[in-house]
Parts: C-alpha cells; sequence; structure tokens
C-alpha cells in the first residue's frame, strides 16, 4: 500500500512487443506476432496493470512498439476494460502508434469509445519502392486510406512519422513526400534521419558496402523538413517533431498545403519561441522535461522517484514473471540527484526552447548555470548554443548535432 502523502504517477508508457514483421533498421524490442502468444501477453499486461494502478493517475498514456495496432479487437477490449475497471483512463493524451495496414473502422471505433485520443502512424514514407526497402507492410495507398478511417472515427489529433535519408532516398522523392504529407494536414510530424542500430540489417547491409551514407544530403533533408514544415504551419518544437496549435485548424481548411509558398503564420503569435505548441505531444514532452513515468510490458523502462527500471526484453519471461504475480523487472537502479539532474539537462536540449533557468531549478533542485557552466560556455563558444539572463538553448546548427551536446551534460 503506498504512503498516503505519495502522489500518484501521471504518465503511463506501454510497450506492445508485437509486429507483423521486423522492419530493416528497427532496433526496439519486438518480434512476429504468434496468436497464443499475444493473448498471454494481453493477460499478463493486464496483471501488470493490476500491479501498478494504485500508483497511477494517468494525464498521458502512451502504448507504443511494436505494432499496437496489430492486436485484434478482443485483445484491445480486454486491455482496456481492465483499465476502465482500475479507474485509468480519462487521460488528457491517450496516444496509440499504428502501422497503416493495420488500421480499421471498427478497431478505431473501440479505441475512440475508451477515450483514446492521438494517434500516431508510422508511414516512414510515401514512396513504394522506398516502403519495400525499409521492410514495412503497407503501401502508399494504405496510408491515404488509414489516414481517412482515422478522421472519420473522429481523431482529430494524429502524428504522421516520417524518415528521411534513408538508402536510395533522393532529394525530389523526399520534397514529393513532404508535399503529400503537409496536404494531410496532420496535427502533428515526427521525421527522423535513418539511424544505422547494431544488429539491424541495415546496419550489416551498410557495413557491407552496399550503400554508403550522403551527410550533405542528410542535411539538406532535415533543412527542407524545416522549411517545408514551417511553411505548412507547424511549429518545430524538438528536435525532429513539429506540431500546429489549436488556432491552426480553425483556419486550416483555407490553406493550400501542397505548395511550397509560406503561409500567414498569425496563428502563432500566442505560441513565440520558446513556447510549446499545443498540440505537442505531451507524453513526449513529459519525458525531455525529467518527468516520472511508469513502462509496462517487455523491454519498457520507467522511472518513478528517483528509480529507473528495466522490463526484460523478453516476452516469454514478461509473462512468466507477471503469471507468478509478480513484475518482470529485470534492472532498477537507483539515480543520484546530480546524475538524473545531468541527464534532465541533456534530454530537455532536444528541444527548442532549451532550457529555462528557473524551470530547470524546480525541476532539478540544481543550478543549471553554476553546475555545467563550462559546457555552456563551450557549446556558446562553438556557436552550438546561446546563453542569456534567462535561459539556455541550442542554436539552429546546434540542434543538428544535439547528441553530442547533451552528452557533455552527463554526469
Amino acid at each position: 500500500m503506498l504512503a498516503s502523502s505519495t502522489a500518484p504517477v501521471t504518465s503511463l508508457y506501454v510497450h506492445v512487443p508485437f509486429c507483423a514483421q521486423k522492419c530493416e533498421y528497427c532496433a526496439f524490442y519486438s518480434e512476429a506476432s504468434s496468436g497464443e502468444l499475444v493473448n498471454r501477453y494481453t493477460a499478463a499486461l493486464v496483471r501488470e496493470l493490476e500491479i501498478l494502478a494504485a500508483d497511477l493517475k494517468p494525464k498521458t498514456i502512451f502504448f507504443g512498439g511494436g505494432t499496437p495496432s496489430i492486436l485484434n479487437l478482443r485483445q484491445w477490449e480486454t486491455i482496456l476494460r481492465a483499465m476502465e475497471k482500475l479507474n485509468l483512463l480519462g487521460a488528457e493524451e491517450f496516444t496509440i502508434e499504428s502501422n497503416p495496414a493495420t488500421v480499421s473502422a471498427d478497431k478505431c471505433k473501440l479505441l475512440r469509445d475508451f477515450g483514446v485520443n492521438r494517434i500516431s502512424m508510422g508511414v516512414q514514407s510515401l514512396d513504394e519502392k522506398l516502403l519495400d526497402r525499409l521492410g514495412r507492410i503497407h503501401s502508399r495507398e494504405q496510408v491515404f486510406k488509414s489516414f481517412d478511417i482515422l478522421r472519420r472515427a473522429g481523431f482529430d489529433n494524429v502524428n504522421l512519422d516520417l524518415m528521411f535519408a534513408i538508402p536510395s532516398q533522393t532529394m525530389e522523392i523526399w520534397r514529393a513526400t513532404l508535399n503529400e504529407a503537409m496536404a494531410m494536414q496532420s496535427e502533428h510530424l515526427s521525421s527522423y534521419e535513418v539511424i544505422y542500430e547494431d544488429d539491424t540489417p541495415l546496419f550489416e547491409q551498410l557495413k557491407a558496402g552496399e550503400f554508403s551514407v550522403n551527410e550533405e544530403l542528410a542535411c539538406e533533408m532535415y533543412e527542407a523538413l524545416i522549411s517545408r514544415s514551417t511553411a505548412a504551419g507547424f511549429h518545430q518544437y524538438e528536435i525532429a517533431n513539429f506540431a500546429r496549435t489549436e488556432s491552426f485548424k480553425c483556419s486550416v481548411s483555407s490553406v493550400q498545403p501542397n505548395k511550397a509558398t509560406p503561409l500567414n503564420t498569425e496563428h502563432l503569435k500566442l505560441n513565440t519561441f520558446p513556447a510549446i505548441p499545443s498540440l505537442a505531444c505531451k507524453h513526449n514532452v513529459n519525458y525531455w522535461r525529467g518527468g516520472s513515468y511508469h513502462g509496462l510490458g517487455p523491454s519498457a523502462t520507467g522511472y518513478v522517484r528517483g528509480v529507473r527500471t528495466k522490463n526484460w526484453a523478453n516476452t516469454q519471461l514478461y509473462c512468466e514473471q507477471l503469471e507468478k504475480g509478480k513484475r518482470a523487472i529485470e534492472s532498477s537502479e537507483e539515480l543520484s540527484p546530480l546524475r538524473r539532474a545531468g541527464e534532465i539537462a541533456a534530454f530537455g536540449l532536444r528541444m527548442n526552447a532549451g532550457w529555462p533557468f528557473a524551470e530547470f531549478k524546480r525541476a532539478t533542485g540544481f543550478d543549471l548555470q553554476n553546475e555545467w557552466a563550462s559546457e555552456m560556455e563551450q557549446l556558446t563558444a562553438r556557436g552550438w548554443a546561446v546563453r542569456d539572463a534567462e535561459r539556455f538553448h541550442l542554436t539552429h546548427q546546434g540542434l543538428r548535432f544535439a547528441d553530442a551536446a547533451a552528452e557533455m551534460f552527463l554526469r
């Protein structure tokens, strides 16, 4: 039983480890779905929810994967009814990741009925050859069809995931994808440069010399992403994330998003830099601002009251542990306040807003200006960052090298 003085955790991540097939670039824990194991996972997840329910009052919920939308109607209903019984529904933002090939009208209706209000759709590309290259199971046609199904089901907060610097992707193909994505008028856009992770087919192909990485082209594609999305009314708030403001949605019907001309951006005045746009992903902002969260499912990590936990990255073992009535935690680690503050500093620098000094001190108890004075000075001298009286943030150039900058803040 939790002490009455302990406030429940308000952010919940659930990992669904199943996919139709593994993508060429994917290093996340996932596996091909098999009927019996998925049912077993569903029951185990319900048990984990029951164990943690007393310490949860979710404002944000995020089901990631894997491919959460691969779960069938019965499995989803089992999970959602359990959450309803445990008083875990009603989150301000409830996101589910989906693959365009696994979106259906009846599934969308069920999710909406239980309070899911945000969908993140893994589009990656709108070029058929590149989809094949990445090992995606959906077609470009399914992207548009699924987006229409989501809209008809009442989802008015949809994120599209795109990738750039894909092997054989040209600037012409990338610009065409951006134009088509903008024409869909989603509320949010996430776009990531391909990363070559160990133990992925794409990494092995790179090592074997089957293709080479063109850094200059990748930089040009990133610049095109920022330019095109900004022109279409998106506001970049993190390296790879772009969102609209609520007020934009009121006038979006008059926009011609397939044109590359800048839009009227009067709607952004209420959200001027460094504010976060109202349709930003609240769940991810909680990560970047150092908030607590419970992580459920195989391989999921959580951070609660100074302790980081990681579940076993093995679905079979995960189920076995929960069937015994205990959590499937592989490791837990208590972080020193300074080490955690360094991580929070590093994560927060991914955001355009950087770190307002007063906010960082509230979040961590440490003064960024004192503890990390040398690092801030080095980054500023390099032209990667700006420091003023109120905050520290990376420049446009610095955001391109945010990982290197962030490493300097770790303790």
